[in-house]
Order: C-alpha cells, then sequence, then structure tokens
C-alpha cells in the first residue's frame, strides 16, 4: 500500500477533530444549526491553519445525505465523495494558476445550473487575492447574489490585497496560528495513535519549529520520524533543525550575569567551532528569554512537566525583569542587522557583547532569596556573603556550599600589623577634603550600579576592609562601569577606605573619571562611610580579580579534562571502538565538587 503522508492522514475531517479556531468552528456550527447561511464565505490565515480544511469541512456540512448539519455523518456518499475529492458538485479552483477573467467567467457560466448530487453548487477559491482585477470586476454581481443553490467558500493568505467590494459581500473569518503547545499536543496524538515512540522534549521544538502551521508540523513529524530511523528524539530533532542546545544558551547567559566576559566569549566561539548558525543561535536565544520574562511575571505559567522547568527557574534567579527585557530587545536587534555586520559570528558576539555592556542592573531580586554560590577565586572562597559583626576582627569564613557534599577549605585571613601607609605627597591629594566618619553616605546617583550583595547590617554599622580585593569585588556583584573598573584592576595600597588602584595598560579605557566616581559611589554604599579611589595606569593584569577568575577557570578546564582522560569507561571506548574525546565538549563543573 502507498504511504500516506501524516499532512494528509490526519487531516481533519469534521469540526470536532480540528485543533484550534474554536472561534470559527462556533459561529459555523452554530448558522448551520440554526440554518442561517450566507452565500459567501472569506477565510483568512497563514499558512497550515486550516483554511481548505474547514472549506471542505462546511462542504461536507452543506450536502450530508442526513441534511444540513454541523455533524456530516462521513459515510454517506455525498461526504466521502467530498473526502476524496470526486464530488462533482464540489469546485476547487487554484486562483494562483487561474488568475484571468476568462477563468472567473467560466465559473460563473456554471454557477447558473442545478447541482447534479448535493444540495448546493460549492466553490472553493484558493488564494483568492492572486485573481486580477477585470477577474475580480466579473465576479462582483455573482458573489453578492448568487442563484440560491450556490454557496462560495474564499481562502486567502493575504487579505489586504482583497478589493474591499468584495470583503464587503463576503462573511469573513480570520484564523489563528497554531500555539506551541496546541502542536505539540496534537503530535503527541498523532504518534500514540500510529504507534511510533518519541520524547516530549522533541516534540516541543517541533511546536516551536512549526510556526504555528499544524500542516507544517505534521511534514517535519514525518521528517524527523524518517531522521530517527522510526523514533522521534530530542537529539535527533535538534540536529534536524539546526537548533541550539540549550545548555550552551545556559551557559551564555550564567556568563552574562557573572559579568565574565572572557567565558562569554569562549561560549560563544564554541557555538561557532559546532557549526551552529548566529541567526538560530539568537531566535533560540530570544525564546529561552521570552520563558524566563514569562516565568518572572507568572511562575504558574511554566507547568512542573515543562522539560526544562527546573533549568528555567535556576537561571531566572540571576536576573531581574529589566535584564530579561533588555536583553530580549538586544537579541531582535542583532537578528535583525547580522546581515550588516562584516560576518555571522562577528554579528552574534557584538550582540552578546553589547548584553554584557548595557545590563541595567546586577542586583539580586529581594523577594527571591539568593542561591548561594562557591566564588571562583581562592581568595574569595573563604569570605562569607553575608558579612558578619566578627568582620571587624579580619576573620572570614567559607560560606556554605550550594552541593552539601561539596568540600570548601576554611581559611583565616590575618589582620596585618599595621595599616598599609599611603606616602606622603606635599600636594592636596583627593582624600584630604574626605567628610567626616560619621557623615551619612551622598544620595545614589547611579542606582544602576546597586549593590547586590550589601550586608543588612551594612546601613547601621560600618564595615571595615581586610585587604582582599578580589574577595570584595566577589561580594559586591558589580556591574557596568564600577564592575568593569573593578575587575580589571589591582589593588596597589588602601588605608581604611581610601583605595589606590593599579589599571594595566590594555584596560586603561576603564580608568576614566566616569568609572571612578561610579566605583567610589559604590563602595560607599557597600561600607556605610565614603569610600575614596584614585587610579593610576601601567603594568601587567595577572593580579586582576579578572585575571584571576581566568586563570581558576582554565584550572578546573584542565582537571576536567584530565579526568576524561583518565576515566576508565572512556579508556575503554577510545580503546574497544576508536572513540574519541572533542575537548571542545568538556565543561568544568561551575562549581568545584
Amino acid at each position: 500500500m502507498t504511504y500516506q503522508v501524516l499532512a494528509r492522514k490526519w487531516r481533519p475531517k469534521s469540526f470536532a477533530t480540528l485543533v484550534g479556531q474554536e472561534h470559527v468552528v462556533k459561529a459555523l456550527s452554530n448558522a448551520l444549526e440554526n440554518q442561517r447561511l450566507h452565500h459567501a464565505y472569506l477565510l483568512t490565515g497563514t499558512r497550515g491553519v486550516g483554511k481548505t480544511t474547514i472549506a471542505r469541512i462546511l462542504a461536507k456540512s452543506l450536502n450530508c445525505e442526513t441534511g444540513i448539519t454541523a455533524t456530516p455523518c462521513g459515510s454517506c456518499d455525498a461526504c466521502r465523495q467530498i473526502d476524496a475529492g470526486r464530488f462533482v458538485d464540489l469546485l476547487e479552483i487554484d486562483a494562483a494558476s487561474n488568475t484571468g477573467i476568462d477563468n472567473i467567467r467560466e465559473v460563473l457560466d456554471n454557477a447558473q445550473y442545478a447541482p447534479t448530487q448535493g444540495r448546493f453548487k460549492v466553490y472553493i477559491i484558493d488564494e483568492v487575492h492572486m485573481l486580477s482585477k477585470s477577474a475580480f470586476n466579473a465576479m462582483l454581481k455573482t458573489l453578492e447574489e448568487p442563484p440560491g443553490h450556490v454557496k462560495f467558500i474564499l481562502a486567502t493568505t493575504d487579505p489586504q490585497k482583497v478589493p474591499v467590494t468584495v470583503l464587503s459581500r463576503c462573511l469573513q473569518f480570520s484564523l489563528r496560528q497554531m500555539l506551541p503547545q496546541q502542536v505539540s499536543s496534537h503530535l503527541q496524538h498523532v504518534l500514540e495513535a500510529e504507534p511510533i515512540s518519541y520524547e516530549p522534549g522533541a516534540l516541543t521544538l517541533l511546536g516551536h519549529a512549526a510556526a504555528g502551521s499544524m500542516r507544517d508540523a505534521l511534514s517535519l513529524l514525518d521528517q524527523a520520524i524518517a531522521y530517527g530511523g522510526g523514533k522521534v528524539e530530542e537529539a535527533g530533532v535538534r540536529a534536524m533543525l539546526g537548533a541550539v542546545d540549550q545548555s550552551y544558551l545556559h551557559e551564555l547567559l550564567q556568563h552574562l550575569a557573572a559579568q565574565d566576559g572572557p567565558g562569554l566569549m569562549a561560549a560563544t566561539e564554541q557555538l561557532a567551532t559546532r557549526g551552529v548558525g548566529s541567526d538560530a543561535a539568537l531566535q533560540e536565544l530570544a525564546s529561552l528569554l521570552h520563558q524566563l520574562a514569562v516565568l518572572l511575571a507568572v511562575p504558574a505559567a511554566i507547568p512542573a512537566d515543562h522539560p526544562q522547568h527546573a533549568a528555567l527557574h535556576a537561571l531566572s534567579s540571576l536576573f531581574t525583569p529589566e535584564d530579561i527585557q533588555l536583553y530580549y530587545q538586544i537579541a531582535l536587534q542583532g537578528r535583525r542587522d547580522l546581515g550588516l555586520a562584516p560576518d555571522e559570528f562577528a554579528g552574534l558576539s557584538m550582540t552578546l557583547l553589547r548584553m554584557l555592556a548595557f545590563a541595567p542592573s546586577n542586583k539580586t531580586v529581594a523577594a527571591r532569596p539568593a542561591k548561594p554560590q562557591v566564588a571562583d577565586t581562592p581568595q574569595a572562597s573563604v569570605m562569607s556573603t553575608q558579612v558578619a559583626p566578627a568582620i571587624q576582627q579580619k576573620q572570614a569564613t567559607a560560606p556554605t556550599p550550594a552541593n552539601p557534599s561539596a568540600k570548601v577549605e576554611a581559611q583565616v585571613v590575618p589582620e596585618p600589623a599595621t595599616p598599609k601607609p599611603i606616602a606622603p605627597a606635599t600636594d592636596t591629594t583627593p582624600w584630604q577634603d574626605a567628610p567626616p566618619a560619621d557623615e551619612p553616605p551622598p544620595p545614589a546617583p547611579f542606582p544602576d550600579e546597586a549593590v547586590a550583595a550589601q550586608p543588612p547590617q551594612a546601613a547601621t554599622a560600618p564595615i571595615s576592609f581586610d585587604g582582599d580585593w578580589a574577595s570584595l569585588v566577589t561580594r559586591l556583584t558589580l556591574g557596568g562601569k564600577a564592575g568593569m573598573l573593578a575587575h580589571h584592576a589591582q589593588l596597589a595600597e588602601y588605608d581604611g577606605l581610601r583605595f589606590k588602584l593599579i589599571v594595566p595598560d590594555e584596560h586603561k579605557v576603564v580608568a576614566g573619571p566616569d568609572y571612578r566616581e561610579r566605583l567610589e559611589h559604590t563602595l560607599s554604599q557597600y561600607f556605610g562611610q565614603p569610600a575614596h579611589v584614585s587610579i593610576s595606569v601601567g603594568g601587567g593584569s595577572e593580579a586582576t580579580p579578572a585575571a584571576m577568575q581566568q586563570r581558576e577557570k582554565q584550572a578546573r578546564l584542565a582537571e576536567a579534562t584530565s579526568a576524561i582522560n583518565s576515566d576508565p569507561f572512556v579508556q575503554t571506548m577510545i580503546a574497544d571502538f576508536g572513540a574519541i574525546v572533542l575537548p571542545d565538549s568538556i565543561q568544568p563543573r561551575s562549581d568545584p565538587l
């Protein structure tokens, strides 16, 4: 028996089996049951949403031998012949290939004759907007006052091109695009009826890839079944569609949340080396950001059985709604600008760098408790994110790791014997005009630079600095210009809250007065009293927090690579099956175990 494609095999035969378009089905069903029949209907909508299907069901409802009904029997001669496309009183015309006045005149000449077999002569004119102006003019009179036995059903994907004179003579129905959930649910029903094994994540991908068209969804499902050798698996569908693995998108967003520029660029390069197109990457990223925005606004909108439920909740705790909205807008704009970029990779990387540079905030949402994290640098691993009053004695304790089995060695930071002095200067320094220690901090001129990790007691008791600059930067969770300066500067000297920073030559752009003022403001907010920063340019970047974080990440990657290569199972796969380890596929854990 010849194989019939799913899009034809599963075409609805009645209003009850039609997926979606409830507003159209209800109106037509009521009209049929009450015998309030119009002589001309216009169905509009994008491809694959059911225009021709509804037209054929309506033709059966009008000509079913049981009478005019919203539930045709499907078994009488008229219903079976309409389903098979052999009903003599149903004429389907493709206006895209029959555009001229002669074609329409032939239809109109035959319309005056009574139906041969059915109750009505039904004319279905598909893509009616393709008719010429003279053809439209020729059918106007008949369309307005056709014989009683004639019904016109017009269908179009572009109603704007249909003359107003035609629109005014028709009862118009606008068909909606299918929701991804509707599409994936129907695909599940089809696969269970066939029966064919499937993974729910694969159906979610197909539901989004169909772009609202059920016909496209069934065609993609046919392709996925062939690609998977009789199975519909998520990995196979991703490969078939060229979709972006969600784990890489999650990694990109994690780097954005941490303001980790080097990590962000490394993750972007991995996408390029794996052959993921920039347009597909930005499309998937925008879709993920939309899901996060919905989750932040309406948590119940993401059901517990969603394939990415846990991952989405973890990501949502890293951002504010303002972050998500801006990233979404930048992703859309970056996708539109890809054609103007020097190349696709440059367009993708610049879009992500724009997100990094223009993040509206980097503060933790107060309503959601921050997830405890193990700091990236050895110096930061010994500091607590909640500073206790004991910090006055310069003693730090290790934070509780997110993984209960994680082991983090605690260190006691020795108190310096004497404060590090600032070399005396004959000229006036910025610190000589410092306000008294009991003077309240200045008002916040930079609300977007707010400190995320500010301890609760900072508002009432000033906090002292213990000399660990990298740990302080990690606790502050800085963003914007303040974060760029703090991450790319090393501490040369300090005296109380007077900081002397050195910025390497390659990052001298962050040594400007605007960067310094924003960092001073952020430090003053954190310590509860005025802080002062002076900057000099020169030297290397080995001791900056950004460099230390990068070294720590590289060390974890080397450790992970060594563990993979020495794993007995991996060695067996290499020896027995000639397997190879893809270096780019190795990712260290975010938190050391």
